[in-house]
């Protein structure tokens, strides 16, 4: 290598910049003490302008294109150098490179919810969020403002500030817009092109602009969304009365499929009674809702001084001629029952040759099988001759 070659290569012959990364918002050409040879190269992208400053001083702005820096494109800085007669020497200059594209999918939030009226609802609070994008708008200020002589500036530097920006506006927006809460999703889109020129307005003052801003959900407290989910069950549920008859002929076929019925459920025969009245009520036209049964009374034990049981008042009076019983079962008195039901009852395994039985005419409670009448029901018959 010449003495020649190694003293041009001291100067810069291509100032450019490639950008590799995603968040690099303004850049500083790495000069490393080497002078700009006056005719290199200057190459400005699409998406890019480049800023000469000379000793702190902003000198000349170049916006994309390619460029050979002579004394005739950098009137500015040839003005500062003194070059009067077009003196082609080096020069050192910082540059700075700045990206004008969007940088986007930067996003905000409502750290504490925003207090708004409402019509309905009265006093609320709700939360948004969103996302927004950023963009240089003037890269002088933007130097002057933000960047300062910091070598690379990143969305990561001003995120946070812009950040606040926005929800300040945003929780100003949703607290004077006057819209009702549950009307607030209608109007996002208004609300959010609104905001986006109120806050460039806000950030043209470093240098920056928001070309996009977007509300992607405002939401309220989870107390009010949970009373408002019951108020549209009712609306979906329609004609209440329809739904109640639904839910009583549902109770009574789930209480069919349990273990021996709806006498294994623990209900008895006069219960299973008082749900089909029920749903034959319920299934009248124009009936109101009927209540759920009440559960039967547990009658002291049975003893000597018992008295007969009185039918039921709204029950129909037993037939002529036929025999009443009443049955002790886990507690519970049921009856009257007629002797066939009696002895579908022991047939089923319900009641047993030792089930107390009752009926008028006898002092006291006795076992099934010491009743004469009765003493059949609890008999098996003997097994068939070989």
């Amino acid at each position: 290598m010449g003495l020649m070659d190694k003293i041009r290569g001291e100067f810069i012959d291509i100032v450019e910049w490639t950008d590799d990364t995603r968040d690099t918002i303004v850049w500083r050409f790495p000069r490393h003490e080497n002078e700009i040879k006056m005719t290199a190269k200057l190459v400005v992208r699409e998406s890019q302008v480049a800023v000469f400053v000379n000793e702190g001083t902003i000198a000349d702005v170049f916006k994309p294109g390619t460029y050979t820096l002579e004394t005739q494109n950098l009137p500015v800085l040839s003005t500062l150098k003194g070059w009067k007669y077009g003196f082609n020497s080096p020069f050192k200059a910082e540059v700075y490179f700045v990206s004008t594209r969007q940088f986007t999918d930067l996003k905000w939030g409502t750290q504490n919810p925003a207090m708004m009226r409402d019509p309905e609802f009265g006093m609320v609070r709700v939360r948004a969020f969103g996302t927004y994008s950023i963009k240089a708008a003037d890269p002088a200020v933007l130097l002057r403002e933000l960047v300062g002589t910091d070598p690379e500036f990143t969305t990561d530097e001003v995120d946070e500030f812009v950040r606040q920006s926005v929800v300040s506006r945003v929780v100003t927006a949703l607290a004077t817009s006057g819209v009702a809460a549950l009307d607030l999703a209608a109007h996002q889109n208004e609300i959010s092109t609104r905001l986006a020129g109120i806050i460039s307005e806000d950030l043209n003052l470093i240098g920056l602009q928001m070309p996009r801003f977007i509300i992607e959900n405002v939401s309220l407290p989870p107390e009010v969304e949970a009373t408002m989910d019951k108020r549209t069950s009712m609306g979906v549920l329609g004609d209440l009365d329809q739904f109640t008859k639904y839910q009583a002929a549902t109770a009574i076929t789930d209480a069919a499929q349990n273990p021996g019925g709806i006498a294994g459920a623990g209900v008895g025969i006069g219960v299973g009674a008082a749900l089909g009245a029920q749903l034959a009520q319920s299934l009248q036209p124009g009936a109101a809702p009927a209540a759920a049964p009440a559960e039967p009374s547990r009658p002291a034990e049975p003893s000597s001084r018992d008295q007969a049981p009185t039918s039921a008042p709204n029950g129909p009076p037993p037939l002529p001629g036929s025999t009443q019983w009443y049955l002790g079962m886990d507690g519970q008195q049921v009856g009257p029952l007629a002797q066939a039901e009696i002895q579908a009852l022991v047939t089923a395994g319900t009641a047993t040759t030792d089930t107390l039985v009752w009926r008028g005419g006898m002092v006291t409670w006795t076992r099934l099988a010491d009743v004469p009448e009765l003493q059949d029901l609890g008999s098996t018959p003997p097994p068939l001759p070989s």
